[in-house]
């Protein structure tokens, strides 16, 4: 089995347990777009929530909730694109960062996130951040 189509299983039983249609749709469309877009990252499922690493290193992990998708990038990158996050007008925390199912996908923001993930981390030898 070809890289792809095993990276694409991987997510299969999370995305199945999202009972809403269009909140597992728009779900997957994420991750079809991390997927494209990032060719290079491992999708993962630890702590029972998707997320995507580098060489063993921690980029972007989400989890869904009622109202909202939560996209955890870590704290130094919610710090580093902050004003970003103001601008989109999502509700965030330190380390998580809240998209309304009612609200459009601000896919510059994902790609500003994992981009500065990826860069930051090129050297990490460690899961999460030290």
């Amino acid at each position: 089995m070809d890289k792809k189509a095993s990276n694409g299983e991987v997510f299969a039983g999370f995305l199945q347990g999202i009972d809403h249609k269009a909140h597992r749709e728009r779900t997957e469309a994420i991750f079809s777009w991390i997927t494209e877009k990032y060719p290079k990252l491992v999708k993962e499922i630890k702590w029972n929530q998707p997320m995507f690493t580098d060489h063993g290193t921690f980029i972007i992990g989400f989890s869904v909730a009622k109202k909202h998708l939560a996209v955890a990038p870590e704290e130094a990158t919610i710090k580093h694109v902050e004003e970003d996050i103001q601008k989109a007008g999502y509700e965030y925390t330190k380390g998580m960062i809240r998209i309304p199912w009612n609200r459009e996908v601000n896919y510059e923001l994902l790609e500003k996130m994992i981009d500065f993930n990826i860069w930051d981390k090129a050297n990490c030898t460690t899961f999460w951040r030290k």
